[in-house]
């Protein structure tokens, strides 16, 4: 038996007609570039996230850059964010000529620790950047309390998070700005590259909307030196169409996940941590296990494909190395980097995926 850690194959099949009927009038209308669609999608979106407004880009990486960017960062500024993440969230930081100061994680959700931040914040700082990662949310609460008490932005990575909500509050509606990513395998994907920044201040929106078109905002009079990062027409029209389904992907994500809970009871893996202010979207059902690598090991032997998000913190990485850090310096990130490891919870999973899956691990770990 194969399990495929995600399988867009399966997932178009099962929306081919609609796809194809969207790309068809995309086509035959003839605007490629922006456009209504891309407007349409933005609207939806922005309604779907609990945001004013929202602006397509290409790409989740674009979208953090621009929403840095619109926000007032610059050279010299300093984010405080997590080193257990995707490179995309301080490699923009780094381009825009600020410095990323790191803070350790919680061990239970992954998330960047609202304490440790507060005590990495100084008078430099001019935002906070935690990541929503692996569909749950971060703590809305505790980020908007402290970016309101030191006076900074608050800008969430929310890439792996579309329709995860906190409190009852859709992921759109804290912070000045939060980014979402269409890469593919996300839970809403392009067939392509794509992203979007959300923001409830109408001048966020703007600034963004002036940079994602050379820094124009018409007529070819550029206001600032901007960037290409426009969402094109087609991936919109494809995005339009899988937007009406996530809500029955998120469900079947939510039914895998607590199908795996049942299953590796009694296991040595640890299980996701929900919390319980957290709607969580399961982009990755993330487990630690003491001997990780021997278990994924296992797992590909048996024909299940796994992942491990992220095999090494970003403050110890060869780019980052003039940040100074060392082994040791942010001990749960590294710790959670030796231990974390995926398993495929894709809506597309049959239930003998699954049990195939729990099997293998519970014989792995001696488990009857």
């Amino acid at each position: 038996m194969t399990v495929p850690l995600a399988d867009l194959v399966a997932q178009y099949a099962s929306i081919s007609v609609e796809i194809a009927a969207a790309i068809q009038s995309v086509l035959e209308e003839g605007r490629f570039i922006l456009g209504p669609v891309v407007e349409d999608l933005e609207r939806r979106v922005a309604e779907f996230s609990g945001a004013a407004y929202a602006v397509g880009v290409n790409s989740g990486t674009d979208a953090i850059l621009l929403a840095l960017r619109a926000n007032g960062i610059g050279p010299g500024d300093e984010i405080v964010t997590t080193p257990f993440t995707f490179v995309a969230t301080i490699e923009m930081i780094a381009q825009l000529g600020a410095r990323p100061v790191f803070a350790d994680i919680d061990p239970d959700t992954f998330h960047l620790c609202p304490r440790a931040t507060d005590e990495r914040v100084s008078e430099r700082t001019r935002a906070i950047l935690p990541v929503d990662l692996f569909g749950q949310p971060a703590d809305r609460a505790a980020f908007a309390s402290l970016a309101e008490r030191r006076s900074v932005r608050l800008i969430f990575d929310a890439a792996q998070a579309i329709g995860a909500r906190f409190e009852g509050a859709p992921i759109g509606a804290t912070g000045d700005a939060a980014t979402l990513s269409f890469f593919p395998t996300k839970n809403l994907g392009a067939y392509g590259d794509g992203g979007m920044v959300l923001t409830n201040d109408a001048a966020v929106r703007d600034t963004v909307r002036r940079l994602r078109f050379h820094g124009s905002g018409g007529g070819y009079r550029y206001a600032e030196i901007g960037y290409c990062s426009r969402l094109d027409a087609l991936q919109a029209a494809v995005l339009r169409v899988k937007l009406e389904h996530l809500p029955a992907w998120t469900d079947a994500r939510r039914r895998n996940a607590e199908a795996y809970r049942a299953m590796l009871a009694g296991t040595r893996c640890v299980l996701p941590f929900e919390d319980p202010r957290a709607f969580h979207v399961y982009h990755q059902f993330t487990v630690r296990h003491p001997e990780r690598d021997a278990l994924r090991k296992r797992l590909a032997e048996a024909g299940v494909q796994s992942g491990i998000y992220y095999p090494s913190p970003l403050h110890l990485q060869e780019a980052y190395a003039h940040l100074g850090h060392r082994p040791g310096d942010f001990p749960e990130a590294e710790r959670a980097c030796r231990e974390v490891l995926s398993l495929p919870v894709h809506p597309e999973l049959n239930a003998e995926q699954i049990e195939h899956t729990c099997r293998t691990i519970r014989a792995f770990d001696g488990v009857a």
